[in-house]
């Protein structure tokens, strides 16, 4: 009895070495996840398959293969449902099967740390567990090769140690158990023989010490390169202990948003247009809120006591042109890591019911910050606390939100500081380009208001007074936009624009000021009920120490009437304009006149009319020179504003002006509505047929005329110039910010060469004409700057 006792002992030691070995891989995967589902599951995997293959073991050896893999079927269906009923997630076993299939390894490798056990993310483990277990028990237990039949179970855990990565504990107690196992198995005789005893027992002698020599042999050759193998592996292991490992997720990409989704801000206005346009239900409890009543007025975001702040995105890189959201989303499941609170700032509990209607894409609005989400499956990045959907929105999609909603101490704002260095670099970062007034408005606001919580009050004020809403402004809050928004003339589409423009200008001016800002896309609803297109808004936030991120709202409230803007920022120009010296000296040239005929000798009953005559004749001589000296002055003074003055950009449409102006005054002005290389074209042609019209006509004295051959021509051919200029053009408008100074300097020297060449191919008295004609003047002041 005790033989048999002995016996049944023996010979379970290896199956269990087997079963505890491919469950050590679960037990270190299983550090990664939330729970302990996902280690009981592939614990589960590692006894079924090893205990099919003994129970199996008397079958034939092409038979037990297909018997456990039938096992394994049906222990993974009931996994899929255990992990689907536990995460809460919709749809049938079938539908949840498929999905798991399709995207387990991908999902498993972008999920979020801590992994919650899904369908899609136990899928892989048990499986692999359940292989791993069949494989090492049909080879160690049916052929008598454990050290090969090892060979499964310590692969499936490296995996197990790879995929983990960085993101845990070394595992030490695990990979020393893992070796004592290990040996435990090994150092137990098995019996593959039915008789058992010794095989070499019925040899003759010498045939035994042969055989025993060579064991020996083979033996002793182990041993040595098992020490050699030590010898030179063990210096090169034990120098990456205290080595970091490396983390399969950065060669995964995660799930990745489209265009609309990594700039909703575009969708203001659209949604603006179509106000009535139902986008969400929306149910919302506040438990631990406190009694409602009126907010106190000194509170800048009081108003989130009757109304709710629904975020869609959170956008915090700007280049200038484009607010993006520059998100990592990360595959969630309905728990989600925890944000770290400030510590000036209280946090509320918010739940949510929110039902899809004709909301699109891939966002997932939620309440800030969210914790928990139910009903559907979500991807996650930490850093702004925005949530996707990866399989996009779809009208009826229900699903819950539990957020963590902070409100931050107001009585510490007024003297906050904001924080600075490399952690919030990304959003004090100011693209190149910014307009000067633009620059000037933010150092005005900045030298006024001090502290960082006076300096974004200021700039709040500033927009809500001097600004005003309409729901039909164009989308835009690149450089040019913005610069529009803020100084363009009111009567023609200046100082006017949605959240859009103004969520935008105020993240600029305030980085430009020293905050760290960004712009936030969402809904402010009353929290019950539909969430119109209406509701969508865009709102600053800026980053303040102790309290986090605190909403600015510089909208205007709807009973105000902006006042202008030059009540309270006048930019200075930078060099006051040529036209202004020769004003006033041009008027006193014609007062001593009157004067010295009022020193005529007493007498005199009159002044003669040949005197009158003179006087009048030369005054009105004095008052035309004046005026033609004074539009040169004028004309000189564009010229040279259009050239020198301003960005790259803006000289070179200005050069562009002057090549037009100069076509106007050649009698051959063309319209809007043509290209710029339809404009270059125009140029070439009139170019020639004043060369051509000049080379009719008697040249004799005229040393301005072009003829349309010569020298000169060859010297100096305008047309591919200007069409050098028209390619200049393009890429100001399609390329904002993309001009340097060169190209602005050659476009200058361009334009120069082509008026002056059209100039001297008009006849001489259209030449004197030329520089004193006011239409450029006239044109100029009819165009926005």
């Amino acid at each position: 009895m005790v033989t048999l006792a002995v016996r049944v002992l023996r010979a379970a030691v290896l199956p269990l070495a087997l079963i505890g070995l491919t469950a050590l891989a679960g037990v270190v995967l299983g550090r990664v996840y939330a729970g302990n589902l996902l280690t009981w599951l592939v614990i589960g995997a590692a006894a079924g398959s090893v205990l099919v293959s003994v129970a199996a073991r008397r079958l034939p050896s092409w038979l037990v293969a297909p018997v456990s893999v039938a096992a394994m079927a049906g222990w993974t269906l009931w996994s899929l449902r255990l992990a689907a009923t536990r995460a809460e997630l919709p749809g049938g076993l079938l539908e949840v099967s498929a999905d798991a299939a399709r995207n387990g390894i991908p999902r498993l490798l972008t999920a979020m740390i801590p992994v919650e056990p899904t369908p899609d993310t136990v899928l892989v483990p048990v499986v692999a567990a359940w292989l791993a277990g069949l494989t090492g028990a049909e080879v160690a237990l049916r052929t008598g090769r454990v050290l090969l039949g090892y060979l499964p179970a310590a692969g499936l855990y490296a995996a197990a140690l790879y995929v983990v990565g960085p993101n845990a504990e070394p595992a030490v107690g695990s990979t020393v158990v893992f070796v004592a196992v290990a040996a435990l198995g090994l150092a137990t005789p098995t019996r593959t023989a039915a008789g058992g005893g010794d095989p070499s027992a019925e040899l003759t002698p010498g045939v035994r010490a042969a055989v025993r020599l060579r064991l020996a042999t083979s033996a002793a050759l182990g041993v040595a390169l098992v020490v050699g193998l030590v010898a030179l592996l063990g210096p090169i292991v034990a120098g990456q202990v205290d080595g970091r490992p490396v983390d399969p997720r950065r060669y995964v990409e995660p799930p990745q948003v489209q265009t609309l989704d990594e700039n909703p801000l575009i969708r203001i206005s659209g949604w603006a247009l179509h106000p009535e346009q139902k986008l969400l239900d929306v149910s919302t409890e506040r438990p631990d809120a406190p009694p409602a009543g009126p907010p106190p007025e000194a509170d800048p975001a009081a108003d989130t006591a009757r109304s709710v702040r629904i975020r869609l995105a959170v956008l915090s890189d700007y280049d200038g042109v484009t607010w993006r959201v520059g998100a990592t989303y990360r595959n969630a499941g309905r728990i989600l890591p925890a944000a770290a609170v400030a510590r000036d700032s209280t946090v509320r509990t918010v739940r949510q019911q929110i039902s899809v209607a004709e909301l699109s894409g891939r966002l997932l609005p939620a309440v800030a910050t969210p914790r928990e989400v139910s009903g559907a499956r979500v991807a996650y990045d930490p850093a702004s606390g925005t949530l996707i959907r990866p399989e996009g929105l779809t009208p009826g999609l229900r699903y819950a939100v539990t957020s963590a909603e902070e409100r931050p101490d107001q009585n510490l704002l007024a003297s906050a500081n904001v924080p600075a260095g490399e952690e919030v670099a990304r959003v004090l970062r100011v693209a190149d380009g910014v307009p000067d007034p633009m620059r000037r408005l933010a150092t005005q606001l900045a030298e006024e208001n001090g502290a960082p919580f006076a300096r974004a009050s200021a700039i709040e004020q500033f927009l809500a007074e001097h600004y005003r809403v309409v729901a039909d402004a164009p989308s835009g809050h690149a450089y040019p936009n913005l610069g529009f928004f803020l100084f363009g003339p009111r009567n023609g589409g200046g100082k006017e624009g949605t959240s859009e423009q103004f969520a935008a200008a105020f993240a600029v001016l305030g980085r430009l000021s020293g905050l760290p800002t960004r712009v936030v896309v969402g809904f402010r609803t009353s929290g019950q009920g539909p969430v119109l297109a209406g509701d969508a808004c865009a709102w600053p936030e800026v980053l303040f120490d102790g309290l986090g991120w605190v909403p600015f709202d510089p909208l205007p409230r709807p009973d105000n009437e902006p006042r202008p803007v030059e009540e309270d920022f006048r930019p200075t120009p930078e060099d006051p304009p040529p036209s202004e010296a020769p004003a006033p000296t041009a008027e006193p040239s014609a007062s001593p006149e009157p004067a010295a005929a009022a020193d005529a000798p007493p007498g005199n009953d009159g002044v003669s009319t040949p005197v009158l005559v003179a006087g009048g004749s030369g005054g009105l001589l004095l008052v035309v020179g004046a005026l033609l000296l004074t539009l040169l002055a004028m004309r000189r003074s564009l010229t040279r504003s259009r050239l020198v003055r301003g960005d790259p950009g803006q000289r070179i449409a200005g050069a562009w002006r002057e090549v037009t102006d100069a076509l106007r005054l050649a009698g051959r002005a063309v319209g809007d509505d043509l290209a710029a290389t339809e404009v270059a074209g125009h140029a070439r042609q009139t170019l020639a047929d004043a060369r051509l019209a000049r080379s009719g006509n008697d040249t004799v004295g005229d040393p301005g005329a072009v003829a349309p051959s010569g020298d000169t021509a060859a010297a100096d051919p305008p047309g591919p110039a200007v069409d050098e200029l028209a390619a200049l053009l393009n890429q100001v408008g399609f390329a904002p910010g993309a001009a340097t100074p060169d190209q602005a300097a050659r476009a200058a020297e361009v334009a120069t060469a082509y008026v002056t060449t059209l100039r001297s191919a008009r006849p001489w008295w259209r030449r004197l004409l030329w520089s004193v004609h006011p239409t450029p003047l006239r044109r100029a002041r009819r165009s926005p700057r």
